[in-house]
């Protein structure tokens, strides 16, 4: 790609908790991506909107409120209605790893939990937009 990886860092429904998102999105800002964050209290319709009119690579979730499989795979149908198949939804928080390995079944990339390494966070999201998104 010409530019930097592009990501959307949300928060969805109620869960007024953000410092976790924000210290993400701090993170893939010093890594060299472009990061949009659509602040809080967010739909899933409000979410997959600003994707697609930020030009996203990406869409990390982060979940603390527990509407996890309810979220996600909002999400994910909003995604395939809107044709946004080549990028990557992705995200963290409170989410037991039954759910997370549900969830991946269902199409959603990796969840990653509180404490984990940011650079992993940031390869994953590098590697995968390499692998999938089409050229832009």
């Amino acid at each position: 790609m010409n530019r930097p990886v592009r990501v959307l860092i949300a928060k969805v429904g109620l869960d007024g908790h953000d410092r976790g998102a924000k210290v993400i999105a701090s993170f893939l800002r010093d890594a060299g991506m472009e990061v949009v964050y659509t602040g809080l209290r967010q739909t899933p319709e409000m979410v997959i909107d600003a994707a697609l009119q930020e030009d996203v690579d990406a869409i990390g979730v982060s979940i603390l409120s527990g509407a996890h499989m309810t979220v996600f795979p909002r999400l994910l149908n909003l995604m395939k209605e809107k044709e946004l198949s080549d990028v990557l939804l992705t995200g963290g928080g409170i989410i037991p790893t039954n759910d997370m390995n549900k969830l991946r079944e269902m199409g959603v990339g990796e969840l990653f939990a509180p404490g984990t390494d940011t650079k992993e966070i940031v390869e994953y999201i590098i590697n995968w937009v390499k692998k999938n998104r089409r050229k832009k």
